[in-house]
């Protein structure tokens, strides 16, 4: 079996490596890519079959990996499983394969000179652009799932990002996107490139409740600083280029940033994160992982699910109680961790990778490609997750458990504040404290007790005003029946009163024949309305009475009593009521 020569080259980045196999004569070629080695078989022009295995420098993730012929050579774009680790040699053993050999002297790393580095990169990336459909070699399978953007890490230029994300299409329209804002949570400004702008509206809640749809665009980059709701967790807000962003939304592989500004396709652009913000979230999504792995250690509580509020945020347990002492013994926990300054790292797995079994998680979503993202704190949790995170458990600051409450399907709910929302509320309670000093004239220790004793004085003195409102509606029931303008229509205005005041009244008077109309409530503002007297006439008014009063009611035989927002138009009503029984007379 004669050598068939061949050099090949091949580049080395953080997360990949390019490898280019020149081959002569050959026919029928396959290619399997393992993780710790790559496969070729091929026939010569005589037919003879070939075969050669190159152990590989390091272990690499095959499911993300990608070969295409073309000509004369074989190109791989092979997904290391380690980053940023060089690979100073193709293959661990210095030896020259039947069919292919290989030049140790033609490796440059990622810091190499930038100049020669695009050039070599752009005669890659026009070879993998071709890269649309795969042949079938032997025992491969799933190779259509490749990770998205990774080969734009944050250790690159953004000359280089930009480069490599405009060269390689059709490979970051299939794959799954890792953004910057989940490679660096801690990154505050970020420079890419814009891929399109198109129209869009977003529906948001104005300042008086009400539905409002914004006309604007949604910006499409080539990465983003920004991260898009997921997860449980809410969007960043920020700016491009200094135009506001009101919303992020992840749809597939991409961001959509709403903006009300159109932006040019093709232009390099600054984003910037609302830190403030996105450090808040940080702060309760790595403090959510942290509780939830504490309490299914410490009490079997498993978390079902959770939301971020925008004051405090909530952990659903699967449980029917948790009791006052469960909570406590979790707070001291979490926070005794905190104090131990645990780290917080991310890290990939392939999905046939057997630690994703000891994962937690709740699954992946359907449009899920590429590589599991995993957060874990060390020697606590380890979880899948898209959101952003601190970096160590001290940047969690405190946290602190609000309490627990019954939720649904026999769920509990805990409440919990993280980081700075702690230190916010625990200045809000004290502000609060301050204010109720200066109003009960004691001390904080004495708040509770206090507040009983003007509990206990309220509610004595409303008993007292009630009897005394009772008293007043008889006496002013016989005032009116005895007065010598009795008939007709009888109306009554006070400021104060209630309901009872003016049944009480009306019950007192008793009277079939003469309509009363009473009101109570301020004089130019809204209020209670009571109409009484013969039913039909009430049955007839009624609605007249609720339509002048801007108001509604409900009624009985002879009564009808309701809210009325118009208080001050009731001299018409008066007007409505005497021209009603002028009529009535005169029919008579």
């Amino acid at each position: 079996m004669a050598r068939q020569h061949a050099r090949t080259l091949w580049y080395d980045r953080p997360k990949y490596v390019f490898m280019e196999f020149c081959v002569e004569d050959s026919t029928d070629v396959h290619v399997l890519i393992e993780d710790h080695c790559i496969v070729f078989s091929c026939k010569n022009a005589d037919g003879v079959e070939f075969y050669n295995e190159i152990e590989f420098y390091a272990k690499v993730n095959c499911k993300d990996s990608q070969d295409k012929r073309s000509g004369r050579s074989i190109t791989c774009f092979v997904r290391k499983w380690k980053e940023k680790v060089a690979w100073p040699r193709l293959t661990k053993e210095d030896i020259k394969p039947v069919w292919l050999s290989v030049d140790f002297d033609n490796w440059r790393d990622w810091e190499g000179d930038e100049e020669v580095e695009l050039a070599q990169v752009d005669h890659y990336a026009e070879l993998l652009e071709k890269v649309r459909t795969k042949r079938p070699p032997p025992a491969m399978d799933d190779l259509d799932r490749r990770a998205r953007n990774e080969d734009c890490p944050a250790s690159l230029s953004v000359r280089r990002q930009a480069f490599l994300c405009a060269r390689l299409p059709a490979y970051w329209e299939t794959a799954a996107m890792a953004f910057q804002c989940q490679r660096d949570s801690y990154a505050r400004e970020f420079t890419t490139t814009v891929v399109s702008c198109s129209p869009a509206e977003l529906q948001t809640e104005g300042s008086n409740g009400k539905k409002e749809v914004l006309s604007g665009f949604h910006v499409v980059l080539e990465d983003t600083l920004l991260f898009p709701e997921g997860g449980g967790q809410p969007d960043d807000r920020g700016t491009i280029n200094d135009i506001s962003v009101l919303r992020v939304t992840r749809r597939g592989a991409q961001a959509d940033h709403f903006t009300q500004t159109p932006l040019t396709p093709g232009t390099e652009v600054q984003v910037r994160v609302d830190w403030e913000r996105r450090f808040d979230h940080m702060q309760q999504h790595s403090g959510q992982h942290l509780i939830t792995a504490v309490a299914d250690h410490l009490f079997g509580l498993k978390t079902t699910s959770w939301e971020l509020g925008r004051l405090r945020s909530v952990i659903e347990l699967d449980s029917p109680s948790v009791t006052a002492e469960q909570v406590a013994a979790i707070e001291q926990s979490v926070n005794a961790k905190i104090r131990d300054r645990l780290p917080v790292y991310v890290r990939e797995l392939s999905l046939d990778d057997p630690g994703v079994e000891q994962v937690r998680g709740r699954g992946l979503p359907d449009d899920h490609a590429g590589p599991i993202r995993v957060v874990t704190i060390k020697s606590v949790d380890s979880n899948m997750c898209c959101g952003t995170h601190v970096s160590n458990l001290s940047d969690l600051q405190v946290i602190k458990i609000l309490g627990s409450e019954k939720g649904k399907k026999n769920k509990t709910n805990v409440t919990f504040l993280a980081g700075n929302r702690v230190l916010k509320w625990m200045e809000k309670s004290h502000s609060t404290e301050k204010a109720l000093t200066a109003l009960l004239k004691c001390g904080a220790e004495d708040h509770v007790e206090a507040v009983k004793k003007l509990q206990n004085s309220s509610k004595l003195l409303q008993k007292n005003n009630l009897n005394l409102l009772r008293d007043l509606a008889v006496h002013i029931a016989h005032s009116l029946r005895n007065s010598p303008d009795w008939g007709g229509v009888v109306t009554l205005h006070r400021k104060e009163g209630d309901s009872e005041f003016m049944n009480i009244i009306a019950n007192e008077i008793g009277s079939e024949e003469t309509l009363l109309f009473l009101t109570v409530g301020e004089e130019k503002g809204a209020g209670l309305f009571l109409l009484a007297g013969p039913a039909e006439a009430v049955e007839t008014l009624a609605p007249r009475v609720a339509e002048v009063l801007e108001g509604k009611g409900a009624g009985k035989k002879g009564r009808f009593q309701g809210k009325a927002t118009k208080m001050s138009r009731r001299a018409e009503v008066q007007a409505l009521l005497q021209d009603y029984v002028s009529t009535q007379s005169a029919e008579e």
